[in-house]
């Protein structure tokens, strides 16, 4: 075992102090370090002073954390950490193990990360970690939406008891009134289960997939995800510019995939109809009736239209 003289030397290095013998009544009479005796009667001021180090941590960082400057300002040794003490007698003597324990904001901030994670977003403007999501508002904000809103949390509860459904939910509606804020709330709400889930803004992605024909492993990866993903949503569709290889090759290849196995999700402005119009005609190839029938058919069976109404929100 460490010397009473050595641990006190390598405690003074640790806590900076000349006046160490001072410093060691100081932590001694801590009443932390009291607590710790009155939990374990059998420790003696030797086994404790051999342990300075790890006591005076322990009671430093318990003081940074009643004063908490926020988690990116931690100024414990380990960030959202701090070192708490247990004791065991081995053989006779007591030892001291110091082990760090992590504080509420570090557990919130690996619960909003592990969320992050099970979501990818390609260009679509949500907020991923779910911190932005207001219930309440979502029932508050437009009468009209409310019908909307008892949807999606069906939805959710449903997954959670039963599992995933193979049938996504069609979000339809004017501009502005909380589609795509209802898609990245249910993602959110889903990814906190355990699901994974993509989220794709058609008329961004639909230009980048474009220029993906020229480096064919991305997007074999890229397909990939959005066939494997347990939840996918494609916001906007129909506002993008389609040419006949990203509708057939990319779009339909990933449909073909998912449908009866896995549910996708949709926001539009378009009704089915206007979106099957829509599918039909490219301007490089015309109009194609067959091309967008063919497309929705790996859509209409697929889903359960919900009406998104209200005011438009934005810029309010």
């Amino acid at each position: 075992m460490e010397s009473l003289g050595e641990a006190l030397r390598g405690w003074q290095r640790t806590a900076g102090m000349k006046d160490v013998r001072e410093l060691a009544d100081r932590v001694m009479a801590d009443p932390l370090v009291k607590k710790l005796r009155e939990r374990y009667p059998g420790l003696d001021d030797r086994t404790l002073r051999i342990n300075l180090n790890k006591l005076y941590q322990m009671s430093v960082e318990y003081r940074n954390c009643r004063e908490c400057p926020g988690l990116e300002r931690c100024p414990n040794d380990m960030q959202g950490h701090s070192t708490r003490i247990t004791c065991e007698e081995l053989n006779g003597q007591w030892q001291l193990f110091d082990e760090k324990t992590p504080c509420s904001k570090w557990l919130a901030y690996e619960q909003r990360e592990r969320i992050r994670r099970r979501i990818t977003s390609y260009y679509a403007q949500v907020d991923i970690s779910g911190e932005e999501y207001d219930e309440e508002q979502m029932f508050d904000l437009d009468a009209e939406r409310r019908q909307a809103v008892h949807r999606l949390l069906a939805f959710i509860e449903e997954a959670r008891n039963q599992g995933l459904p193979k049938k996504g939910l069609y979000l339809m509606g004017s501009f502005g009134t909380g589609k795509t804020y209802l898609a990245g709330y249910l993602l959110s709400k889903l990814a906190r289960e355990g699901f994974s889930g993509v989220i794709v803004y058609m008329p961004e992605f639909v230009e980048d997939a474009k220029a993906l024909m020229m480096e064919p492993q991305k997007l074999k990866e890229t397909l990939a995800l959005m066939k494997e993903c347990d939840l996918l949503v494609f916001d906007d569709i129909g506002a993008e510019n389609l040419s006949p290889w990203v509708r057939d090759h990319v779009l339909g290849a990933i449909l073909n995939y998912r449908m009866n196995r896995k549910p996708t999700f949709y926001t539009s402005n378009h009704d089915l109809e206007s979106l099957e119009k829509h599918f039909s005609f490219t301007h490089k190839e015309g109009e194609e009736m067959h091309k967008g029938q063919r497309l929705m058919d790996r859509i209409r069976p697929f889903v359960d239209v919900v009406h998104v109404r209200g005011r438009n929100q934005r810029g309010g």
